[in-house]
C-alpha cells in the first residue's frame, strides 16, 4: 500500500445516502477499510446487528486525538462503545 495513511478517523458522509460515517484502516498488516456508522450500539442487542457481511468495531476514544476504530476485543467485557459497519438506508439513484 502506498501513500499516507491516517492515524484516526475520517468524519465524512456516505456518497450513497449522505448519513455521517467513520472511515478508517484497521488493522496493521492485513488491514481493511472501514465504513461505520458514528453512533453506538447496545452490547446487549449487538448479536442482531452483527452478521457475517456485517462486523462491528470497538470505537476507543483517547484522551488526546480522534477517536480510533479497533478490531472488537475479544473479551467481550471492554468498556469501549461498539459501532457497527455501514448499510446504507436508501437505493442508489443510478447504478453506474
Amino acid at each position: 500500500m502506498t501513500g499516507r495513511r491516517t492515524s484516526g478517523t475520517a468524519d465524512s458522509r456516505c456518497p450513497t445516502c449522505a448519513a455521517p460515517v467513520l472511515r478508517q484502516w484497521v488493522g496493521h498488516r492485513a488491514a481493511l477499510h472501514v465504513t461505520a456508522d458514528p453512533a453506538p450500539i447496545d452490547p446487549a442487542t449487538e448479536h442482531h446487528h452483527r452478521t457475517p457481511m456485517r462486523l462491528t468495531w470497538c470505537l476507543h476514544q483517547p484522551h488526546i486525538g480522534p477517536p480510533h476504530l479497533r478490531w472488537r476485543c475479544p473479551s467481550r467485557a471492554c468498556q469501549h462503545q461498539i459501532v457497527t459497519e455501514h448499510r446504507c438506508t436508501s437505493t442508489p439513484d443510478t447504478l453506474f
